[in-house]
């Protein structure tokens, strides 16, 4: 009995030494396999300094509500956000009671000039029947200085009716220029009102003609449409105007951002300020289009700083960089990153910043190997969000992108 515990004993210690060596391979087997690695990177390395912004036009156009043109009902919009081109209708206004109004705006201006006509014809008749009056009345004074003239072949008492009916012509002569006159002023004075009823008609149906041709609102430009809200419901309930809103004469109903002009505004932090300068390379990534990025230039760094909207307020310096080609998807106020380019190391060494750890206080990296993966210390030549420059490792080499001991 004595024989057969100890060689079970035997038995057992062999299947356990047997198991732990063969977990032990197993584990060496999941560290070798199953951490995620990258390779070191051999090439220009940029040491940048990462920002946040949002793309900004330099050059934008508003939209204004026409002036001077009452009840604005919008009964139609080009969609938010769409491109438009320079002469194309993006707003429409209700223009029936317009319509309305210059129908009878025109049916008073006929009815004005025919009163101003009849009133021109009348005239005309009642200065021929004067002329005539006052060709009569000029004939009779000649005739009457006729008889006058023949005094001395006549009677004395012919002679003195001819000189009474020659008073009597004289004064009739005076009072048909006088009547004349009046007619002459009291037609002008008619025509003059008149004419000024017909001009008030004229004006009003011009007036309401100008009011229909602004009930369509043309883009001065090419860019795209973007609405501004709508306050005339107060400030806690404001949106962007939309089809059915009541707009005031003057309002800002929309702005068009000149797309040609779109620069990248970032806030810098205090201590990346004296970093960077005017006539950095930039490199433009945009959140809604990861797949982009563009090379552009720091074109302006503001000297002071500049407070937030948010809460609690913030200062930062602002950057500026223009676009160079500005794509047809691009919007104002698209969020994005911009890595100003500080430095450049030539044929460097780069491993993802993920990739370096601290041990026994130095940087090091994990190598990977048949056996698992082992520390190697590096030095760091440069750092960037992304990625590091070292040295220590060869281009090619696999590094770990998680701590082996943590993995474990």
């Amino acid at each position: 009995m004595t024989l057969r515990r100890a060689v079970q004993s035997v038995v057992t210690v062999a299947v356990l030494a047997g198991a732990g060596f063969g977990v032990m391979r197993l584990r060496e087997a999941e560290a070798a396999t199953s951490l995620p690695t990258a390779p070191a990177k051999k090439g220009e390395f940029l040491v940048i300094t990462r920002c946040r912004g949002e793309l900004h036009a330099r050059r934008s156009v508003q939209i204004n509500a026409p002036t001077n043109v009452p009840d604005l009902r919008v009964v139609w919009l080009a969609p938010q956000n769409s491109a438009v081109k320079e002469g194309d209708v993006v707003i429409r206004f209700d223009g029936s009671g317009a319509k309305q109004q210059l129908q009878e705006k025109e049916a008073a201006l006929k009815q004005a000039q025919a009163t101003l006509d009849q009133a021109e014809a009348e005239a005309r008749i009642t200065a021929e029947a004067d002329r005539r009056d006052l060709s009569g009345a000029g004939y009779d004074l000649e005739k009457a200085k006729l008889e006058v003239s023949r005094q001395e072949i006549l009677s004395a008492i012919q002679g003195e009716e001819a000189k009474i009916n020659l008073g009597l012509s004289e004064n009739k002569l005076k009072v048909q220029k006088a009547t004349v006159g009046l007619h002459e002023a009291s037609g002008r004075s008619k025509l003059a009102s008149l004419t000024r009823v017909r001009d008030q008609a004229q004006y009003e149906v011009d007036l309401t003609k100008d009011r229909l041709s602004k009930m369509e609102v043309k883009t001065p430009l090419n860019g795209v449409i973007i609405y501004m809200p709508n306050y005339s419901a107060g400030w806690m309930n404001a949106k962007p105007f939309k089809v059915g809103d009541q707009a005031w004469p003057g309002a800002t109903l929309a702005v068009i951002p000149d797309l040609k002009t779109l620069e990248m505004e970032s806030k810098v932090e205090e201590i990346d300020r004296g970093r960077i300068s005017v006539g950095n390379d930039v490199r433009i990534r945009l959140d809604a289009l990861p797949e982009l990025t563009l090379s552009a230039k720091l074109d302006e760094l503001s000297s002071m700083t500049q407070v937030s909207f948010d809460w609690p307020p913030t200062y930062n310096f602002r950057a500026y960089a223009r676009l160079a080609d500005a794509d047809a998807r691009f919007r104002p106020d698209m969020n994005g990153s911009m890595d100003v380019v500080i430095r450049r190391i030539p044929d460097a060494i780069s491993v993802p910043a993920k990739a370096v750890f601290t041990k026994n206080g130095k940087p090091v990296v994990y190598v990977q190997s048949a056996k698992g993966y082992a520390p190697r210390e590096v030095e760091v030549q440069a750092r960037n969000p992304d990625e590091v420059a070292v040295t220590g490792v060869a281009a090619g080499t696999a590094v770990a992108l998680v701590e082996p001991e943590v993995k474990k």
